[in-house]
């Protein structure tokens, strides 16, 4: 009896320090992986920091334009409602004289 009690805690020891291995294996893979990533957001930070002030400019001019363009699609499409809305009240057909005596009656 002492030996398969032996034998189960060696064997269970044996599973745990793989287990801990491979587990360590995992974390060393990660860190590296955290570590390129930090790499490439630095330099990509620092990409954006030397970007030169008349390019930087430039973008935010486009940025600029883009919403002024914006305001000017949603302003068209406000009047362009508007009008549709005025047309269809005057397209409809107006009360006849007739009607407007027979209305008063």
């Amino acid at each position: 009896m002492t030996q398969s009690v032996s034998f189960r805690i060696t064997r269970t020891a044996e599973d745990v320090a793989q287990m801990l291995n491979a587990l360590s294996q995992r974390l060393v893979k990660l860190e590296q992986r955290l570590e390129s990533l930090e790499l490439q957001v630095r330099q990509q930070r620092s990409e954006a920091e030397t970007m030169p002030a008349e390019q930087r400019q430039r973008l935010d001019d486009v940025d600029q334009l883009l919403l002024d363009c914006q305001e000017l699609l949603n302003s068209t499409e406000l009047c362009s409602d508007a009008v549709s809305n005025s047309a269809e009240m005057l397209s409809q057909p107006s009360m006849s004289e007739s009607e407007h005596e027979a209305a008063a009656a």
